[in-house]
């Protein structure tokens, strides 16, 4: 049995098969897929969760209450396991809770970066210009 394709319906079809496998532009630089419903972060903000996988308490922070470039630390005892950076700047998170450089630091694009995993608990953040 022959089977005949056309070629528009061939470069429609190898167009669509393309699409559902190009990974999203989150997903290039975190390696997992769209953030799950979990993780949700509004536009300016930067979120931060108390386990993995966007799980437990969340904490929000925006520009308007957060001062440029200063070190902020977490409130005492709590620190962060994911996280979700839509303030449209980079920010560093800190192992340490003075954003000390001896721990681990780690920074990551404002433009829509979601952490399900840090490698370290995140114990404060410094939000940078640009």
């Amino acid at each position: 049995m022959r089977t005949t394709i056309t070629l528009p319906a061939l470069t429609t079809s190898l167009l669509a098969l393309a699409l559902l496998a190009a990974p999203t532009a989150t997903a290039a630089r975190t390696g997992s897929a769209a953030p799950p419903a979990s993780a949700d972060c509004g536009p300016g903000e930067l979120c931060l969760w108390k386990d993995a996988e966007f799980k437990g308490k969340r904490q929000v922070h925006e520009l308007s209450g957060t001062d440029i470039e200063s070190c902020v630390a977490l409130p005492e005892g709590t620190s962060a396991q994911s996280l979700a950076n839509r303030t449209g700047r980079p920010v560093t998170v800190y192992q340490s809770a003075h954003c000390a450089e001896t721990g681990e630091f780690q920074t990551y694009p404002g433009d829509g970066t979601y952490a399900p995993r840090s490698p370290y608990r995140v114990r404060a953040f410094k939000i940078w210009e640009h």
